[in-house]
C-alpha cells in the first residue's frame, strides 16, 4: 500500500444545506468559503443538484462558482461534482473557460454520473443510458477545451486546454477508479456510500481502498495522482454541543440513507456516526475518529463537509477555524499561512 508524501490539500465541501432560503443558502455558503480562504484552507468544492432543496440546493454551480471568485483571490474553486450527462456538454466547456479566466486559473471541475433518476427524466433522458451519456459528454468537453473541431466545424473560443489537466472523476467502483486513471485524471472518494449486500459491515476504508488501487494501477507513467477523499467532519469546542448538533441533524437524513441501501445497525447516535461515516467532537475526538481511517495517508487532498450534520452558520464557521488550527495539520496539512521561523543572528 502506497501512501503520499507530498504536502495535502485542504479543502471544505458544501452542499448548500443551510436551514434558510435559497437565496440565503447561496449568501452563506458564499462567506463559508471566504472563511476557509481566510483560514487558509486550498480549495472549496459545491456539488450540483438539480430539483430537490434536501439534498443539495445548487443547479448552477459555476454560476455560483463565478460570484465566489469575484470575493476570493487564492482558494481554488472546485466542481464535486457537475452531473455531466444532464448537460450539454459545450456550454459546460464555455462556462467553465469564463470561470476560469476570471479566476485567475484557480477552476478545478469534478464531474460524475449523479443525479437521482427522476432527474434524469426531467430532461428526457433514461437514467439508465448516464454511462453511455457520460462518456460521451466527457469526450465532448475535453476536445472542446483543446480546441478540436465540433460538429458543424465550429471550435470553441476561448480554448482552455490546461482544464483537460484539472479533471476530477467521482466514482463509488473499482471500474471507475479504473476509468479516471487511465485518463489521468484526479479522483474522487465520497464522504460515505452504501455497503454491498455480501459486505454490510465492510468500514469505508475497505471499501475505497480497492478504488485508489484500480486508479494507481490505471494511471499513466509519470502522471501525479490526485486523490480527494471527501469526509463528513464537524467540529466543535465542546464535545455535547457538537454531539448535540449532530443528533439533529443526521436524525433529519436517517431515514433517506436507508432508503438509498445504507445499513443502519441501530437506533443510537453511535450507531448512525458509523454507519454515516461521520465524525464529530472536540478536535481531539475527531483525530481519534479520522485515525482508523487508513484511506487519508494515501490521499492528496482532504476535504471535509459538515453535511449531514449541518449545524447553524456560525459554528460552521467555527469548525472551519478548529480544522484549519488543530484538525488538518495533523494529518499532514501545512498551513501556507504559517509564518517562517525567525532567525536571528548574533553580531558581534
Amino acid at each position: 500500500m502506497t501512501a503520499s508524501s507530498k504536502r495535502k490539500r485542504l479543502g471544505f465541501f458544501t452542499r448548500l444545506l443551510d436551514d434558510a432560503s435559497a437565496g440565503e443558502r447561496y449568501r452563506l455558503a458564499a462567506e463559508q468559503i471566504i472563511h476557509a480562504e481566510r483560514n487558509g484552507f486550498d480549495s472549496a468544492w459545491v456539488a450540483q443538484h438539480h430539483f430537490h432543496a434536501a439534498e443539495g440546493g445548487l443547479p448552477a454551480p459555476l454560476v455560483f462558482l463565478s460570484h465566489v471568485a469575484a470575493r476570493t483571490s487564492t482558494i481554488r474553486l472546485g466542481t464535486g461534482i457537475i452531473t455531466l450527462p444532464l448537460e450539454n456538454p459545450i456550454r459546460v466547456a464555455e462556462d467553465a473557460v469564463v470561470l476560469d479566466l476570471l479566476s485567475g486559473g484557480r477552476l478545478e471541475i469534478g464531474v460524475g454520473t449523479g443525479g437521482t433518476p427522476s432527474s434524469f427524466t426531467a430532461f428526457g433522458l433514461e437514467s439508465a443510458s448516464r454511462s453511455e451519456i457520460y462518456d460521451r459528454h466527457l469526450a465532448v468537453l475535453r476536445n472542446a477545451w483543446t480546441g478540436g473541431s465540433l460538429e458543424g466545424g465550429d471550435s470553441l473560443y476561448p480554448v482552455a486546454p490546461d482544464l483537460d489537466d484539472r479533471v476530477w472523476q467521482a466514482t463509488f467502483s473499482a471500474g471507475g477508479g479504473i476509468r479516471a486513471g487511465k485518463a489521468g485524471d484526479g479522483l474522487m472518494l465520497s464522504r460515505t456510500q452504501p455497503r454491498p449486500k455480501d459486505a454490510p459491515h465492510a468500514t469505508l476504508p475497505d471499501l475505497q481502498h480497492p478504488i485508489i488501487d484500480a486508479y494507481l494501477e490505471a494511471l499513466p507513467d509519470g502522471r501525479e495522482p490526485r486523490i480527494v477523499a471527501s469526509r463528513s467532519l464537524f467540529v466543535a469546542d465542546s464535545r455535547e454541543e457538537a454531539l448535540r448538533l449532530a443528533e439533529k441533524g443526521l436524525r433529519r437524513v436517517v431515514a433517506d440513507f436507508a432508503a438509498k441501501g445504507h445499513v443502519i445497525p441501530g437506533d443510537s447516535l453511535a450507531d448512525i456516526l458509523t454507519a454515516l461515516d461521520t465524525h464529530v467532537g472536540t478536535p481531539e475526538d475527531v483525530l481519534e475518529s479520522l485515525s482508523r481511517d487508513t484511506t487519508l495517508p494515501r490521499v492528496t487532498d482532504l476535504v471535509f463537509q459538515v453535511h449531514s450534520v449541518d449545524p447553524p452558520h456560525e459554528d460552521i464557521l467555527r469548525s472551519i477555524e478548529l480544522i484549519a488550527s488543530d484538525v488538518a495539520p495533523a494529518l499532514g496539512w501545512q498551513s501556507p499561512l504559517s509564518k517562517p521561523e525567525k532567525r536571528v543572528a548574533l553580531v558581534r
